[in-house]
């Protein structure tokens, strides 16, 4: 569908009052085509994906319409071919030593708003669930795997699995944002502003929390991740034991997406990978 004919669509539909002067295609890391419109100082996103990509997102953004961090839904296209959002002015530059300050501002801003997710439908993504939130994290696991297997020791792979079979339910299936790392998030200055681009997960709310301090390969220490975790409200009673476990499944998950998308971090996730291992080793459970 051409942006021009979009255009006429939002006219009709009065999302917008009138052709915009300037509208400019983005740049993006994912597979989506997006437009940004300046109407009158005032600008709108137009996205277009896949039908069920679409209407994943449309959901989300509709069921957190209150919270401050994300963009305002303003329009879905009855087929879902093209959602319209509000945009959100910043930068995507993200400040290496400045991710405790992150965390924290996406907990209270984003995490602690969490709803349980609004149909009994399963569990992770959102457009493909499955029957638990486990089954969902190995089936992630072993995905991972195809990637990783010729970086790590092989005996790395049936140890983050028996982690998953160990200590991965989940009762309480919330809807999150599914791809809450930095590469979708916008600061103003240092401040986390918004976040956009879900890909919808149902499950674990701490999911997001360390698919955000994984996402990036700056201080992933005990310490940061702590530092997020005493602010989450939606949880189960966890020890640090059952915590550090679930930050290395996520860091594994981590190590699959730098060496496919960001090798150059490799080396500093690395090096994590073996911290985190030994941390699991040291902690008293």
């Amino acid at each position: 569908m051409g942006i021009q004919k979009i255009i006429i669509e939002l006219i009709n539909n009065n999302i917008i009052h009138s052709v915009p002067k300037e509208y400019e295609q983005l740049k993006g890391g994912t597979v989506s085509e997006l437009y940004l419109l300046n109407i009158d100082g005032i600008k709108y996103v137009i996205k277009l994906n896949d039908p069920k990509v679409i209407k994943s997102e449309a959901i989300f953004l509709n069921y957190y319409n209150e919270i401050n961090l994300l963009p305002k839904l303003l329009f879905v296209e009855p087929s879902f071919k093209y959602i319209v959002y509000s945009f959100i002015n910043g930068s995507t530059n993200f400040v290496r030593k400045n991710k405790k300050e992150m965390l924290t501002t996406l907990v209270q801003g984003l995490l602690n708003n969490y709803k349980l997710a609004p149909n009994n439908i399963g569990w992770g993504w959102a457009d493909q669930p499955v029957d638990s939130w486990q089954s969902f994290l190995l089936n992630e696991i072993v995905e991972a795997n195809k990637i990783i297997a010729s970086r790590l020791d092989s005996d790395d792979f049936q140890f983050v699995s028996n982690l998953v079979k160990k200590n991965s339910t989940y009762s309480k299936p919330y809807l999150l944002h599914g791809d809450c790392g930095v590469h979708n998030f916008i600061f103003n200055g240092r401040q986390l502003s918004g976040v956009i681009d879900p890909t919808p997960v149902i499950g674990d709310p701490l999911y997001d929390l360390i698919y955000a301090f994984c996402s990036s390969p700056d201080d992933l220490i005990k310490e940061t991740i702590d530092s997020g975790v005493k602010h989450l409200l939606i949880k189960k009673e966890k020890n640090n034991s059952v915590l550090y476990e679930q930050v290395i499944i996520g860091l594994y998950l981590r190590l699959r997406t730098c060496i496919k998308h960001h090798p150059n971090d490799f080396k500093e996730y690395f090096k994590a990978w073996y911290y985190w291992k030994d941390v699991i080793k040291n902690v008293k459970f």
